[in-house]
């Protein structure tokens, strides 16, 4: 089949490597796709935004699947485009319909939904500038630190946690009266913080039947120690090790299954991955927040332990044959860090020629904001490569990741060197 996948970061382009594996692919189209998905398929130059270029682009290649990668079309509705479309409606769209997508779209849906379906979470209330003096007063109830979530899509950047009450208190008017996230934070969510260690379960979903796909925990800030802005995530491990078969168990049955369940009971269509954000508070698990995609770098460890065709899983969505489907997991332990732009998460210069990426061996090389100018390789974004390796623990898959992370040179390159210092000595 002819396959279209939508993205352009570190995350499109593993799901194209392993997409690209498949038996069953005959072309695979990246949009637009990046310097390393180049290698593996054809890019096309055409915004994630531009649903009707997207459907030029499906009917002219004979593409019967769409394999969407970030939330925004997906919260935009790409899924009820197609789905309305009589020329699309039979060309399969691996992601939630719109009403799914509110899972990300809206912080305040998704806790209302947790409420209803009985899912563990934190303390919470949503608050709109007309009641903004109720929120201070709730914010009054709550110990530090406090947590603040835009309700829309705010880029990864919609959530504050600060320790200051008066601080919490300034942020709030900045977010609800002065717009300091746009349209996304009109709404507020106030939470109160749990105290535990974080980690990500990932679910592949037809809407009746799931499998659950290895944990992840990835690293947001971009100082070590955990320390300084948050990021788009700077490395990732997979799998967690504190999430044996004990603490899965919880979140099958605690979390997973009361989401599946709910989903249906709202009669709300959805057929593709879905991201846990969890915290392990004392040994339970409570969600933090859905994604209906998957994470990034997350899927840059996850992915490469998927020993089954991803393609064929895709497959068995469409033909109601998904629930038949075997699923298979790598042991082997996976470790991958981000290699960034100097200034990144702020300000940071793009265009810088990438060096090295022939020297590097055992590692796989996942291309985040890189673009091809001429036979050369250029930086083109604050996220540049992912380099993920495989080891028997996560020491020595570390080993291979930063070992290969020094290879690779490009102006004012930056890495975490402590990745999974939480988890294990390095």
């Amino acid at each position: 089949m002819n396959v279209l996948l939508i993205g352009s970061g570190g995350r499109e382009h593993a799901l194209a490597w392993k997409i690209s594996q498949s038996s069953l692919c005959e072309q695979l189209f990246i949009l637009p796709g990046n310097a390393g998905t180049e290698l593996i398929g054809q890019n096309i130059d055409i915004s994630v935004s531009d649903f009707e270029g997207i459907k030029n682009i499906v009917l002219n290649n004979n593409i019967s699947m769409v394999v969407v990668g970030p939330e925004k079309p997906l919260v935009d509705g790409i899924y009820d485009f197609f789905i309305s479309d009589s020329k699309l409606k039979n060309v399969t769209v691996i992601g939630p319909s719109r009403a799914g997508a509110m899972l990300e779209g809206s912080k305040d849906f998704s806790k209302e939904f947790m409420l209803k379906n009985s899912i563990p979470t934190a303390k919470h209330s949503t608050f709109t500038k007309e009641n903004i003096s109720d929120a201070y007063e709730f914010l009054e109830t709550l110990s530090p630190p406090y947590v603040l979530k835009a309700d829309g899509l705010a880029a990864g950047k919609g959530v504050l946690i600060l320790e200051n009450l008066e601080l919490a208190k300034k942020e709030l008017d900045e977010m609800l009266t002065k717009s300091k996230f746009g349209n996304a934070s009109s709404k507020v969510v106030i939470e109160e913080y749990l105290n535990g260690i974080e980690l990500s379960v990932f679910v592949l979903t037809d809407g009746e039947s799931y499998k659950i796909l290895p944990s992840a925990k990835d690293y947001k800030r971009v100082g070590e120690g955990d320390t300084g802005l948050n990021t788009g995530g700077m490395g990732a491990v997979s799998p967690v090790p504190f999430a044996d078969a004990f603490f899965m168990d919880k979140v099958e049955n605690r979390i997973i299954k009361p989401t599946i369940n709910g989903l249906k009971d709202a009669k709300i269509t959805y057929q593709g991955f879905i991201f846990i954000g969890l915290m392990n508070v004392s040994g339970d698990p409570y969600v933090i927040e859905y994604n209906v995609r998957l994470g990034d770098p997350e899927s840059e460890v996850v992915i490469p332990r998927i020993k089954s065709d991803l393609l064929n899983l895709f497959k068995g969505i469409s033909d109601k044959t998904f629930s038949e489907k075997d699923f298979y997991i790598d042991e082997n332990v996976a470790a991958t860090v981000m290699l960034v732009s100097g200034g990144y998460p702020e300000n940071y210069q793009k265009n810088k020629l990438i060096k090295g990426l022939d020297e590097c061996h055992d590692s796989i090389i996942f291309h985040a904001g890189t673009k091809k100018v001429g036979e050369t390789y250029m930086t083109n974004g604050g996220r540049v490569l992912a380099i993920t390796s495989f080891g028997r623990d996560i020491k020595h898959a570390l080993e291979k990741s930063f070992k290969n992370s020094e290879k690779i040179d490009f102006e004012n390159k930056y890495y975490r060197k402590d990745i999974g210092f939480d988890l294990a000595p390095i």
